[in-house]
């Protein structure tokens, strides 16, 4: 029987998400906004807070061999396919503080909620706090989740961090984890996966409400290191013809990628299509010349797996107009990394939708833009769903926006899914 009112529940929840996130942003390098890299002492750091407010729920504690750590709370049956609910800590530099932390928190104000009310729910609830999920530390998507789930490969171990220059498998063991043992580990079997998360986007918030039902996760498509080889020149004394300008490569480029993201569109096609770092900022260049290198990151995102290779063929196109059309201009794209698109459980999403039509509520269903940990675990055969909440101000940066209010009415509809029946 439960111990306490809804309102109570309501509070404990509110209490539970406030401290745990104003505990994990304590920690952070110098800077503007949050930045805790990921397989970083601080990103370590942070792990040891949830594992502290984890016991203090009495759950049972464990790490695997690449650092996530799971706190479970025993159900009634054991029977029962398990709930994983939570998300990562570690972010991008100089990022925001929700995205992830805000999944943790929420993860643990259940959890808290459900112990304060006595009620032990059918199946086991497991807060699940992945390492290295922002792929911009590593060139390599998911590699907590992916690690528990036994789907990394050594090559992918052998990815160096960007700040550091050290592969992946040396910065696991730098903090007390076994790369060997990651990949000897057996795969969990597949079990429910449910992680809130900001939705890093305008949707919601534009439309005024506080949270949503994601029913698909955007794959990627992306080059992380591309340059572009032209011809150093003064600027004075270098005519317009003949030139080799990096810059205006780039720009040309850039022009042509946003035409065919627009025609694609209007074609029907579902894209995104991002250029991100641009360096022509290194020691040779200055004022007075005509860029002769450039180094850029391309990312191009898209819930359909064709219209990634559509938009990469057209892509390679006009770089191959663009140096038939200015001699002595080269392209050299680098290695290209891909994440899947995810189709996310329907069934997992009525669940969701239950239990916040217990509470009036009737979240949209909407498609995710960014890459999360829920795609991984959806790829492994794993019943997995996200829950959106409205954020404001842009995401990965200090600006991010989030009314805590709108979390703790979104783990109240998962709450009443569970207590009301809907997760057996």
């Amino acid at each position: 029987m439960s111990r306490v009112a809804a309102a109570e529940t309501s509070m404990i929840l509110g209490e539970t998400i406030s401290r745990v996130l104003s505990r994990v942003n304590a920690l952070s390098d110098v800077g503007p906004g949050w930045t805790r890299p990921s397989y970083s002492d601080l990103e370590s750091a942070a792990h040891v807070i949830i594992e502290d407010e984890a016991r203090r729920l009495d759950l049972d504690v464990r790490r695997d061999a690449a650092g996530n750590l799971f706190a479970r709370m025993q159900g009634s049956d054991p029977q029962a396919v398990p709930l994983y609910v939570g998300s990562h800590l570690d972010t991008v530099s100089q990022g925001g503080a929700y995205d992830g932390q805000a999944g943790v928190a929420a993860a643990l104000a259940l959890v808290a909620a459900l112990r304060a009310e006595g009620i032990i729910p059918l199946m086991d609830i497991v807060v699940t706090v992945t390492r290295a999920e922002e792929s911009v530390w590593f060139p390599v998507s998911y590699i907590g989740s992916r690690a528990a789930l036994g789907r990394l490969d050594r090559e992918e171990l052998q990815a160096k961090r960007v700040d550091t220059g050290q592969s992946l498998a040396d910065h696991m063991r730098r903090q007390g984890y076994d790369p060997e043992a990651v990949l000897d580990a057996t795969p969990p079997a597949p079990a429910r996966f449910l992680e809130f998360h900001i939705e890093q986007g305008p949707v919601l918030h534009g439309a005024g409400e506080p949270y949503a039902i994601v029913t698909a996760i955007r794959g990627g498509l992306r080059y992380r290191s591309a340059s572009i080889h032209g011809v150093w020149a003064h600027s004075g004394a270098a005519p317009r013809e003949g030139r080799a300008d990096a810059v205006v490569a780039l720009a040309d480029l850039i022009m042509a990628m946003d035409r065919v993201w627009a025609e694609m569109l209007g074609e029907g096609a579902d894209l995104t299509v991002t250029f991100g770092r641009v360096d022509a900022a290194g020691p040779a260049h200055a004022m007075a010349k005509v860029a002769g290198t450039l180094e850029f990151c391309l990312d191009m995102r898209s819930s359909d797996v064709a219209a990634l290779d559509t938009a990469d063929a057209r892509l390679r196109a006009e770089i191959a107009r663009i140096e038939a059309e200015r001699p002595g201009i080269r392209f050299d794209l680098g290695r290209q990394s891909r994440s899947h698109p995810a189709a996310l459980s329907a069934a997992m999403a009525d669940l969701v939708e239950r239990g916040a039509a217990m509470r009036g509520d009737r979240p949209r269903r909407m498609l995710s833009g960014g890459g999360h940990d829920a795609a991984a675990f959806a790829a492994a055969g794993w019943e997995s769903v996200m829950v959106f909440i409205r954020n404001w101000d842009g995401s990965h940066c200090p600006e991010e926006g989030m009314d805590e209010a709108d979390l703790v009415r979104a783990v109240e509809a998962v709450h009443a899914a569970l207590v009301g029946g809907g997760g057996s």
